[in-house]
């Protein structure tokens, strides 16, 4: 039997498709081995979207070829997709796909082992219109279980590389989506996060169809999910339909992730960045009339070319009075190719890092003022692993719909099961949790 081995990097989206190639050489009667050790086949998923990100993937192609160097070397993802040249100068690669075409990767391996000659398989992603199916009814390692509904993104915003790996908006079948949903209750997920490239588009390229309309019909059409998560979503997309949906719905968790990338007008327009403050501030004030509790998670972009004092504490003074519950802090880093890597004015590294740091304790406390005021409540969570963070005795650690991570008592039979829990102890990166009892009993 041959055996096959990954290394994703990057985002959620490349661990899926992780996932769907899998199930790929698994039908073909393939078994999966470990990535350090040895296999025929090799399959490295690539990620671009820093320098770093690029330099990583050539790092663990190399690693594959070292390891066997009579493997046959694939390699996948959006590094492979802007980049197929560089990375077949690298000696060993044998076949590069990108970001579409995976389902081909089976017939691309037997017709290199027939002419033993590299396939550069790369074709233009921005003349693509049409999602590319790929199943996964179930994941090697994970209790919540991701589904993509969508593919690429039109914003082109100056400092990312991802329109040109991945191409433009294309949305996946709504029946597939909660086809797809119901395959992966029926495996025992409780909890399922919608992803994508740029999830909240979904539907902008359907006719009498949008996010709303698949959320709605995701509740009412798939039997036993507990729990809808959107993996991310831009303001101008939480539109009054999908805020409404989130009011009335019983699964969609209260829990949103709103990149805001800065809080300044002026270093928006830089970044062509689609809202206004004052315009993401209505948003924000909109679901939190609808949903009181709601946990918002962002990203932020610290540093980015021409960012003055004046336009971080913008920033600064906009998250600390929106009270967000918990932020992504990056220095902004230049990407080659982008807008903004040729912009003037790139901010010095020291006054990056002195901003990030400023953002991450404004973080730290706001994430503590938030879980605070669950203390003492009775929540739910998911244990999806033994606690890392406790060594004492067996503790489990999960989420609660609101993205609180708590610890508790337990032991791995707790794991995927949905808990009713107590929180003791509030705090930041995690809550003490003392368990209370397991839920699906309760259900008949």
């Amino acid at each position: 039997m041959s055996t096959v081995a990954f290394h994703t990097l990057g985002c959620k989206v490349n661990h899926y498709e992780t996932e769907a190639i899998w199930q790929l050489f698994k039908d073909q009667g393939y078994s999966r081995g470990e990535f350090d050790q040895h296999a025929d086949v090799y399959v490295i998923n690539t990620c671009t979207v820093t320098n770093t990100g690029d330099k990583k993937s050539r790092q663990v192609i190399r690693r594959a070829v070292r390891k066997n160097p009579d493997a046959v070397i694939c390699v996948t993802g959006c590094y492979a997709q802007t980049s197929p040249a560089e990375i077949m100068a690298i000696p060993g690669v044998d076949i590069v796909v990108g970001t579409q075409d995976r389902t081909k990767l089976l017939s691309y391996i037997e017709q290199y082992k027939e002419q033993r000659q590299p396939i550069n398989a790369v074709g233009n992603i921005m003349k693509n219109r049409v999602y590319e199916e790929l199943d996964v009814p179930s994941f090697t390692d994970r209790t919540r279980a991701s589904l993509k509904i969508q593919e690429g993104c039109n914003n082109f915003c100056t400092f990312c590389i991802i329109p040109w790996a991945r191409g433009l908006m294309r949305s996946r079948d709504p029946q597939e989506v909660v086809r797809q949903a119901q395959q992966l209750v029926d495996a025992g997920y409780q909890e399922i996060v919608l992803t994508g490239i740029h999830t909240g588009g979904y539907g902008e390229d359907l006719k009498n169809y949008n996010l709303a309309q698949l959320l709605r019909d995701l509740e009412s059409q798939v039997t036993g999910l507990k729990r809808l998560r959107i993996s991310s979503i831009e303001a101008s997309q939480l539109t009054d339909e999908v805020i409404d949906v989130l009011r009335e719905s019983n699964i969609v968790v209260r829990h949103l992730h709103i990149p805001i990338q800065s809080g300044s007008d002026t270093v928006l327009k830089r970044m062509r960045r689609k809202y206004t403050m004052e315009f993401f501030a209505d948003r924000l004030n909109q679901l939190r009339k609808a949903l009181p509790e709601l946990a918002i998670t962002s990203d932020v972009i610290v540093g980015f070319p021409g960012e003055t004092e004046e336009e971080f504490m913008d920033t600064y003074n906009f998250i600390h009075d929106h009270k967000f519950s918990e932020l992504h802090v990056f220095p902004y880093s230049q990407r080659t190719g982008t807008p903004a890597a040729r912009m003037e004015d790139q901010v010095d590294e020291e006054v990056k890092n002195e901003r990030v740091h400023r953002l991450i304790s404004l973080n730290d406390q706001l994430a503590k003022e938030y879980a605070s005021r669950f203390e003492g409540e009775l929540m739910e969570i998911i244990p999806e692993e033994l606690s890392k963070d406790n060594m004492e005795g067996h503790m489990v650690e999960g989420y609660t719909d609101n993205y609180l991570k708590v610890v508790v008592p337990g032991d791995e039979s707790l794991i995927g099961k949905i808990i009713k829990v107590k929180i003791v102890k509030a705090g930041y990166p995690y809550n003490e949790g003392q368990f209370v009892r397991v839920m699906e009993e309760m259900t008949v």
